[in-house]
């Protein structure tokens, strides 16, 4: 194998990450010729709607899934939290990288948290389970929708339209922006999305020449932890339409998973903590889902998709 096309969005973060492994396999193979395609989605042409009433972050895949299959492109890099639970027949993750930092960043350029913004405040959020978290710790908050790239949120904060934004800590820093994050919310306060922080590597299934190539970039303790989130996820039937956080953790060989689902309102918040051997991430991903759905996770589910 000597040339590789990647697939990517084209926007100014999909590019950082698809130029990101670019530049991970040329220092691997030197004499491997890495190019890469760039690609508008579905997801990116759309922003006048929030995602989950134009069918979920599986929007920004659909196009890259597409060059894959018809032999435009050798593999997709995604952030690991836009990729459906379940993937296509004739797809696989050939590699999960390790985490860059999985909190979700408070943003503002008047305030220094989410405590100090007065009562009506403006705060823009892309995701529903920002939204639950922030209405349930601070219910006098203004929370609006707020959709595009990184610049364009941080343009609308600079205009005025809010007062304070929340994107996620890991697109900032890799866009070397870390300087406007204000405050970095703790996993107890707002509970990352499955997969936040973490890039997915896709291709076509049955290449495992593909595979064994790609397998450096692996990192074991990432793909265990976003496997069990999955994993959870997946049992859960979440999607963009179903506000939903899982975020797992290792230490030594154990892994702890902490999962909610909640109403919109953030009203109702229901949360379950597993903790199992890493080998078994799939299977605790699946025990945290179950502890979720006997205290009522699939009658929130099913009146939210109603």
């Amino acid at each position: 194998m000597t040339q590789l096309v990647i697939a990517s969005r084209e926007s100014p973060l999909a590019m950082w990450q698809a130029e990101h492994i670019r530049d991970r396999l040329t220092g691997l193979y030197p004499d491997l010729q890495v190019s890469i395609l760039g690609m508008t989605t579905q997801g990116d042409q759309i922003l006048d709607k929030t995602l989950n009433k134009i069918g979920g972050k599986g929007l920004f895949v659909k196009e890259l899934e597409q060059a894959l299959a018809d032999g435009r492109a050798d593999l997709a890099v995604h952030s690991i939290k836009d990729v459906p639970m379940e993937l296509p027949d004739g797809f696989a993750l050939a590699a999960i990288c390790e985490r860059e930092d999985p909190r979700d960043a408070f943003v503002s350029n008047s305030y220094a948290s989410l405590a100090e913004l007065p009562p009506g405040s403006v705060v823009g959020t892309s995701s529903l389970r920002r939204e639950c978290q922030l209405r349930a710790r601070f219910p006098q908050l203004d929370v609006r929708p707020l959709r595009g790239n990184v610049q364009t949120r941080l343009r609308k904060l600079d205009e005025g339209e809010y007062d304070a934004i929340l994107l996620a800590a890991a697109g900032l820093k890799r866009l070397k922006l870390d300087a406007r994050i204000r405050a970095e919310l703790s996993p107890a306060d707002s509970l990352p999305a499955v997969g936040q922080g973490a890039l997915g590597i896709e291709i076509r299934a049955g290449r495992p020449d593909l595979m064994a190539l790609l397998a450096p970039l692996n990192h074991p303790v990432t793909y265990a932890c976003v496997s069990a989130e999955r994993a959870m996820s997946r049992a859960l039937g979440g999607s963009c339409q179903v506000p939903l956080g899982g975020y797992a953790t290792q230490d030594g060989d154990q892994l702890t998973l902490r999962g909610f689902v909640a109403t919109t309102d953030g009203r109702t918040m229901l949360t379950a903590e597993v903790s199992a051997p890493a080998e078994y991430a799939d299977a605790l991903g699946r025990a945290v889902a179950r502890k979720l759905l006997d205290q009522g996770a699939d009658d929130i589910m099913a009146a939210l998709l109603d």
